[in-house]
């Protein structure tokens, strides 16, 4: 019914410009007139608003679809509701600790529908105030952190930037889904520094397991040494066990020191061999 006023207006006015006004006039009127309705007619897509103001007031929100608004008084603003992704420049705070390191990241943002107005109303340029809003933030949250808490809990330090930059822009009708540290560059020094401490720190683990290893061994060793020593002639089968797996291999040259222990066999042979003679 209004797009229907509108047009009906249109043809009042053509009708009294082509009464009162002569033919030379009229054309030129008529053409003008044509142009200003044209110019009032503003189309809203469903992912945007209107904010719409009058006389330089602000009038209210111009939901999607057609819409007509009266021309030269009337003026409207249309706001993306839909998710920005701004990146934020490289900054290189220093941490806690004393580090300098380079630091960038996205952010991701969208207009609330129902605060649109605020986007334009109460900030100049919303997306380059988020921007640098994110970047101060940034810096600040970075200079509370040690390099290893930098390193290690980037999604603590991306949460914390949300919330902060999203609790500031809110009196913008902003609000910010996420914040992602994408790259942390650290400097060449310090890489060199840190690779030393993770090559020691593996050698350390290294020598552990082996430690660890080596002990192990010495106990089952133990407890066979211990197994053999108590079981009479154990001692010497391990022996004959031993040089059987050396002489498999018919390069091996083999010296063998005979040991006490294998004598003990004979021990009382000859004491035996007289007492049967007798």
């Amino acid at each position: 019914m209004r797009m229907w006023g509108w047009f009906l207006v249109l043809l009042a006015l053509l009708t009294l410009l082509s009464t009162f006004v002569s033919f030379v006039l009229f054309w030129p009127l008529a053409i003008l007139l044509f142009f200003l309705v044209l110019g009032s007619i503003k189309i809203v897509f469903e992912y945007q608003r209107g904010v719409l103001f009058t006389l330089g007031r602000y009038s209210g929100l111009i939901n999607p679809g057609f819409n007509i608004i009266m021309p030269v008084i009337q003026r409207l603003a249309i706001v993306d509701l839909r998710v920005e992704v701004t990146e934020v420049p490289e900054q290189s705070p220093i941490t806690k600790d004393n580090v300098s390191i380079g630091v960038d990241a996205v952010i991701y943002f969208r207009v609330r529908k129902d605060e649109a107005q605020n986007s334009i109303i109460k900030v100049q340029d919303y997306e380059y105030a988020i921007s640098q809003l994110a970047q101060t933030t940034m810096r600040n949250i970075i200079g509370e952190m040690t390099l290893d808490e930098v390193l290690s809990n980037r999604e603590e330090a991306s949460k914390k930037i949300q919330l902060i930059v999203d609790k500031a822009s809110d009196p913008w009708g902003i609000q910010v889904d996420a914040v992602e540290l994408k790259h942390i560059e650290l400097p060449e020094l310090m890489k060199t520094v840190m690779a030393k401490a993770a090559e020691a720190e593996r050698m350390k683990r290294a020598a552990i397991i082996k430690a660890s290893g080596e002990a192990l061994a010495a106990e089952v060793i133990s407890k066979a040494a211990e197994t053999l020593s108590g079981v009479e002639g154990g001692l010497n089968l391990r022996t004959l066990q031993e040089l059987g797996g050396i002489a498999s291999d018919p390069s091996n040259e083999v010296v063998f020191f005979l040991p006490l222990d294998n004598l003990r066999t004979t021990e009382g042979y000859g004491h035996k061999a007289k007492a049967v003679a007798k």
